[in-house]
């Protein structure tokens, strides 16, 4: 199975019509099931993606969120040594808008070796990771 990471612009673009990823990220996922490619995130992609929706799509996009999405994806639990991890890389890039949570997801795809995301940020783009091609 093709092991992909899922951003917080993956999920949000998924399910924002108005996102300008929303197409692309709407086919991924599509692709992403029928493909049965294996998906994973962490959990602090998790948090940022709960708080972004519920401040802007609300309650009933968290709970389809959680109920159609996130089932799909496996959760890597971010440890100290990850986090440590992430906190090296942000702070050697010293980047305004590049975050933790991004830092920490560069060091878990490099842990397995993935280069594709369900992602729409330039701090992946930049890192050379690839949206999922066609198989």
């Amino acid at each position: 199975m093709k092991p992909v990471f899922v951003d917080t612009s993956g999920f949000y673009a998924f399910l924002d019509g108005t996102d300008p990823f929303h197409a692309q990220a709407r086919e991924l996922w599509l692709r992403a099931r029928d493909e049965k490619w294996l998906l994973f995130t962490t959990n602090y992609v998790v948090h940022e993606t709960w708080a972004l929706i519920q401040a802007r799509l609300g309650w009933d996009a968290v709970e389809d969120w959680l109920d159609a999405l996130l089932p799909m994806c496996e959760i890597v639990w971010v440890d100290e040594t990850l986090h440590r991890l992430g906190m090296a890389r942000a702070r050697q890039a010293r980047e305004r808008r590049l975050s933790l949570t991004d830092c920490v997801s560069f060091e878990v795809m490099t842990s397995r070796n993935c280069s594709e995301a369900v992602a729409d940020d330039e701090h992946f783009r930049k890192l050379g990771y690839l949206l999922p091609a066609k198989g």
